[in-house]
């Protein structure tokens, strides 16, 4: 029987070993437009690497303090950006800032799944052997929880350019104070990356 197959398979393989019916060929390049020796395009290459060592100061953005809300009110918000900045070698100035920040808080809801298996075991035998019936049922739980979404942007100060951003979550419940350390915790979360290796 494997003989039969190799037969079988010598057609195909006769058929592989006819002459290519495809030729290369290529054409010359056309010649380089004359203002490509004097002009040098950019785009070509990569940036280089930013250096964030140079930035010391920071100011905000446009001039306009952060917004607040019922969850956190603007001066709670500014404050915990600015603890974060100031931890991170970044002092504030009022004019001529390397960074400009801004910082937006919004409430967002999520839907988590949590499920648990819930089973039992039923008979037993004598002399202490076990036999029976084991089974099992899933309880597949949804529940919605409200988070408060802090999103930190940071613009160079001269070109007005995006640098970087972050964001982290924080809890929405609980006391005026609670919020408050949920919000410091969410922006210290928020800038943990900054500056970028």
């Amino acid at each position: 029987m494997p003989a039969l197959r190799y037969l079988l398979l010598l057609p195909l393989l006769a058929a592989c070993q006819g002459p290519n019916p495809y030729v290369a060929a290529s054409r010359p390049l056309p010649p380089a437009p004359a203002a490509a020796a004097t002009h040098f395009d950019r785009s070509a290459y990569p940036a280089a690497p930013r250096d964030f060592a140079r930035y010391r100061s920071w100011s905000w953005r446009d001039g306009q303090l952060p917004a607040g809300s019922a969850w956190a009110d603007g001066a709670l918000i500014a404050e915990a950006l600015g603890n974060g900045l100031d931890q991170r070698g970044l002092r504030p100035s009022d004019g001529g800032a390397d960074l400009q920040a801004s910082i937006e808080v919004s409430l967002e809801r999520r839907q988590y799944q949590q499920r648990d298996d819930y089973g039992s075991y039923y008979g037993h035998g004598p002399y202490g052997d076990r036999y029976g019936l084991y089974g099992s049922a899933p309880l597949l739980r949804t529940y919605e929880v409200e988070v408060a979404v802090v999103r930190i942007d940071l613009y160079d100060g001269q070109s007005g350019q995006p640098l970087w951003s972050g964001s982290a979550e924080a809890t929405s419940a609980g006391s005026q104070a609670e919020r408050a350390e949920a919000l410091r915790r969410a922006v210290q979360q928020a800038l943990a990356d900054y500056p970028p290796d």
